[in-house]
């Protein structure tokens, strides 16, 4: 059973953002990125509580933009899906889940050392330059 229904157009589109966001990071960084896209579909909690489908998770707008940095500038977002991609997504979609992102809701990319919190969310780890956060115990149940 997948963690979260899906067709072949969101596959399509999270492999999109998969790549725009972690490419240079190969299949493991964009399978990172591919966890927090799932994460934030299924988390019942704080700024993620009315997405509930992988195109709301990745076109979703806080404080007036796109949560994703890939969508806000648009580079490699807009280009087409490739199939090694398509399989990861699938891969993140059905069952794949592994920390430092297993149960993160965010990442960012500080170009410094990760802080230990990130607007109050504690670090769960690094993957090359990304860094990636996890709910703080008792505020998103639904992510664990």
């Amino acid at each position: 059973m997948p963690r979260v229904q899906y067709n072949n157009s969101d596959v399509a589109l999270m492999a999109r953002m998969m790549r725009a966001e972690a490419e240079g990071e190969g299949k493991q960084g964009m399978m990172y990125v591919g966890n927090v896209i799932v994460n934030r579909s299924i988390a019942d909690c704080l700024d993620f509580a009315d997405v509930r489908s992988i195109r709301d998770v990745i076109y979703q707008v806080q404080g007036g933009n796109y949560s994703f940095e890939a969508v806000q500038k648009g580079n490699v977002f807009y280009q087409r899906a490739r199939n090694a991609e398509k399989r990861l997504a699938e891969k993140n979609l059905n069952f794949w889940r592994e920390h430092p992102a297993k149960y993160a809701l965010w990442y960012f990319n500080p170009y410094a050392p990760c802080p230990p919190t990130w607007y109050g969310q504690p670090f769960s780890g690094q993957y090359k330059n990304h860094c990636y956060y996890e709910p703080a115990p008792g505020t998103c149940e639904s992510v664990y």
